[in-house]
C-alpha cells in the first residue's frame, strides 16, 4: 500500500463519506472507490461498505484504520530524518495554531522565517487549543501555537502575556453593564470559563448578550462601530486609540491574563527545521513584534 492508500483510510474513517472523503482528498470519487477496490483486494478482505446513512467499516477495516495512524506517522518521521541528516534546513514545517494566533501573529512570524530558510514550506492546521494539544500528542503537527494552557508537559515557550479587557467605543458606567449590549465572539473554552465566572462574581444577572459573532476579528469590528461592548483580550485593540478598556480583576486585586505560546516535543529538536523554526522564535521579542508600540 501506498501513502495515499493509509490516508485514504484514516480519512474515509473520519468522514463516513464518499464524496465528502474524494473532496477533502482531491480525487475523484471513482479513483476513491478503485483505491478501496485495490486495498481490499491486497488483503483480501471487506474493508468497507456503504449504506443510505453513510460508510460502515468492517472489524479487519478498523484494524487498518488503526494501523493507519502508525503508518503514517512513520512515514513522516522517515521524510524528516532523512532531512536532517545534513546541515540543510529544509522540508515541510508542521505547525497548528489557534484561531487568535493564526489570524494576528502567524502570517507573520512565517513570512520572516521564510526570508532567512527559503527550502522550507509549511503545513498549518488552525484550530482551537485544545485540539493543538491533541495533534502534538498524536504527532500530526511539529509545532503547535495556544492561547490557552491545557497543561503541556514538554516543551513550552511563552510568547507574551495580555489582559482581559473590557472594550467599548463608547464610555460606560461598570455597574450599567448588565444592561449595555454585549457583543460575544466563539472562543477558547478555558477563556470563556475565566470571564463567566469574573461576571458572576460581579455581577447578579446575566449580560445583555446582542449579538453572537463568529470571530474575534468580527467582534472587534462590531465594537469600533460603537454597537456594543465586548470582553476580549487586550492587544488586539492596540492599534485603535479612540477605544475605551477596563481591565478585568479577580477577587484578589490581580489582572485576568491569558498567555500565548509555543509548545513541542523536545525530541523534535533532531530534526533540523523544527529546531532552526524553535530557536528563531524563542529569539523574538513577539510583544513587540506582533503589537509594535505606536
Amino acid at each position: 500500500m501506498e501513502e495515499r492508500d493509509w490516508l485514504i483510510l484514516k480519512v474515509l474513517y473520519e468522514q463516513k463519506n464518499i464524496t465528502k472523503t474524494a473532496q477533502s482528498l482531491y480525487i475523484s470519487q471513482p479513483a476513491l472507490t478503485a483505491r478501496l477496490r485495490q486495498i481490499e483486494d491486497e488483503f483480501g478482505v471487506k474493508v468497507a461498505y456503504r449504506t443510505t446513512k453513510g460508510v460502515h467499516f468492517t472489524a479487519e477495516g478498523e484494524f487498518l484504520v488503526n494501523s493507519a495512524q502508525d503508518v503514517l506517522q512513520n512515514y513522516r518521521k522517515i521524510k524528516d530524518d532523512v532531512l536532517s541528516l545534513g546541515d540543510r534546513v529544509a522540508g515541510t514545517l508542521r505547525i497548528g495554531a489557534s484561531s487568535y494566533f493564526t489570524m494576528y501573529m502567524l502570517p507573520k512570524l512565517l513570512r520572516r522565517f521564510g526570508q532567512s530558510y527559503p527550502d522550507v514550506e509549511f503545513k498549518v492546521v488552525t484550530t482551537w487549543s485544545r485540539e493543538i494539544f491533541n495533534l502534538m500528542h498524536n504527532q500530526e503537527i511539529h509545532v503547535g501555537f495556544i492561547s490557552s494552557d491545557y497543561g503541556w508537559a514538554n516543551q513550552k515557550h511563552v510568547l507574551f502575556e495580555e489582559e482581559i479587557c473590557i472594550v467599548s467605543r463608547n464610555e460606560f458606567d461598570f455597574k450599567e453593564l448588565p444592561k449595555l449590549p454585549r457583543i460575544n465572539y466563539q472562543s477558547d473554552g478555558l477563556i470563556k470559563t475565566m470571564i463567566d465566572k469574573w461576571w458572576r462574581d460581579n455581577f447578579a444577572e446575566p449580560p445583555f448578550v446582542s449579538m453572537e459573532v463568529d470571530k474575534l476579528a468580527t467582534c472587534k469590528e462590531m465594537v469600533m462601530n460603537g454597537l456594543g461592548y465586548a470582553i476580549m483580550p487586550s492587544l488586539i485593540m492596540s492599534d485603535q486609540s479612540k477605544v475605551y478598556k477596563s481591565i478585568l480583576y479577580d477577587k484578589d486585586g490581580c489582572p485576568l491574563r491569558r498567555s500565548s505560546s509555543m509548545i513541542y516535543y523536545h525530541e523534535l529538536l533532531g530534526i533540523n527545521v523544527v529546531k532552526a523554526f524553535t530557536g528563531f522564535v524563542e529569539s523574538l521579542n513577539a510583544r513587540n513584534m506582533f503589537f509594535p508600540s505606536k
